[in-house]
């Protein structure tokens, strides 16, 4: 019945964001004829869907979030990963740290917020 999930970045610069996408991350796309030139739709390749709750207790507390969706890339070595895309020209915050779900670290992505790259340790559904 479903055949994909169709993701979106919104973007104040749409085509620096594309091209980091196809340049940077080096993603599949093909582009959409029917609007204006450049306007490319990208294959992410595997992925999957988590829900997270909005507040609950964990250990001696208690957390909330607001509502929101999240789109995280994920990676089987953050490390080597981080290392292959700075070549690239990507950009990171901070340093790999390890975030209790995964290894994790925010990459710049230019004219968009920016996006979560992590290494798992929980079990993954992408390949199922």
């Amino acid at each position: 019945m479903i055949s994909a999930v169709h993701t979106l970045i919104y973007s104040d610069d749409a085509l620096a964001t594309r091209a980091f996408l196809r340049d940077v991350l080096q993603w599949p796309h093909v582009e959409d004829v029917g609007s204006e030139p450049g306007w490319l739709i990208f294959n992410t390749g595997p992925g999957e869907l988590g829900v997270h709750p909005t507040s609950g207790e964990e250990g001696q507390g208690s957390y909330s979030a607001p509502r929101a969706h999240q789109i995280s890339l994920m990676c089987d070595d953050v490390e080597a990963t981080v290392a292959e895309l700075t070549e690239r020209g990507a950009e990171f915050t901070g340093e790999v740290s390890d975030s209790g779900f995964g290894l994790t670290i925010m990459m710049k992505l230019p004219g968009a917020d920016d996006l979560l790259l992590y290494q798992p340790k929980h079990k993954t559904a992408y390949d199922l």
